[in-house]
């Protein structure tokens, strides 16, 4: 998903937009935020290998965890992100079921895969955040 989305020539406005222009810092290269301000290029490129012929396609979530969008400064918003993400990918299977079947195979099914990472460095970032007691460490938690 991320090469994909290089292709795009995205700018800092692309991940902005108007809603989170009150965010500080720099969001470009949050691709999960996407979801949110540019769904119609996540769209696009879910399109794209449902009509090259994939059998999966993955939601654009691969960080979205409150610990990643921690760095961007919306951690608040990982649930609506996650939410959008897989809603963007069913939506399109839903509304032209045969972008994805050709017509070689008409009853080709197609797959949809929630993809999270936790990154080795989030989960060590929260734990050197927290006291060195584990008994009083919060959990990772992954949305």
């Amino acid at each position: 998903m991320g090469t994909m989305i290089q292709q795009y020539n995205l700018k800092e406005e692309d991940f902005r937009g108007e809603r989170f222009a009150h965010i500080p810092g720099q969001l470009k290269g949050n691709n999960d935020l996407l979801c949110l301000t540019r769904p119609d290029v996540i769209q696009d490129i879910h399109r794209k290998y449902l009509e090259a012929g994939a059998d999966i396609i993955e939601t654009n979530t691969f960080s979205s965890t409150t610990v990643s969008m921690a760095d961007y400064h919306v951690e608040e918003y990982v649930r609506e992100m996650n939410l959008a993400a897989v809603k963007l990918a069913r939506d399109l299977a839903d509304d032209d079921p045969e972008i994805h079947r050709g017509e070689e195979i008409p009853e080709k099914p197609f797959f949809l895969v929630d993809r999270t990472a936790v990154a080795i460095h989030d989960i060590d970032q929260r734990i050197q955040l927290q006291d060195h007691d584990p008994l009083r460490r919060q959990c990772v938690q992954i949305p």
